[in-house]
């Protein structure tokens, strides 16, 4: 029986060159001179400080230009509430989202049983299984998820006959 698995991941690598780019152009660029604006990526996402909140804000649109030159999809980015820190400095963490959830996982699969398609949905941890009769099915299915938003970006791997 053909099957396909609804995921979510993304590439790493792609998030660091962006970040990379993205510091190197803070760097340099003059209304960012002698702000004390920076980017940093960490374990528990991409860190942003700045002397002001607007710094902050355009260090995060150059951040997010960055990502979307590299194909990654913004929908993937959280960004957490701006934090005042000590002498001056606003931080905002802007944490990544990766994996279904299983909330996320239970609405696909039941944006597939809505859909009335003949395929079924099947949750098997941070990944949804698709599986149908026929290989046209499957894709029907998946031109129909592409259609919707999940407010994440979703990727159709793992296609089997």
């Amino acid at each position: 029986m053909p099957t396909f698995d609804v995921v979510s991941k993304l590439e790493h690598h792609e998030i660091d060159n962006a970040v990379n780019q993205a510091q190197k152009e803070v760097a340099t660029r003059y209304d960012f001179r002698d702000t004390g604006t920076e980017i940093t990526r960490g374990e528990d996402g991409i860190r942003i400080a700045g002397n002001s909140q607007q710094r902050v804000d355009a260090a995060r649109a150059v951040l997010e230009e960055k990502l979307a030159k590299r194909r990654v999809a913004l929908t993937s980015l959280d960004p957490q509430a701006m934090v005042p820190g000590g002498g001056g400095i606003f931080r905002q963490l802007v944490k990544l989202k990766e994996g279904l959830t299983p909330e996320k996982a239970k609405e696909v699969v039941r944006t597939i049983k809505d859909s009335k398609l003949k395929v079924q949905g099947s949750i098997q941890g941070d990944l949804v299984r698709v599986s149908g009769k026929k290989k046209d099915d499957l894709q029907e299915a998946i031109a129909f998820l592409r259609s919707k938003d999940f407010e994440q970006p979703l990727q159709y791997v793992n296609f089997r006959d």
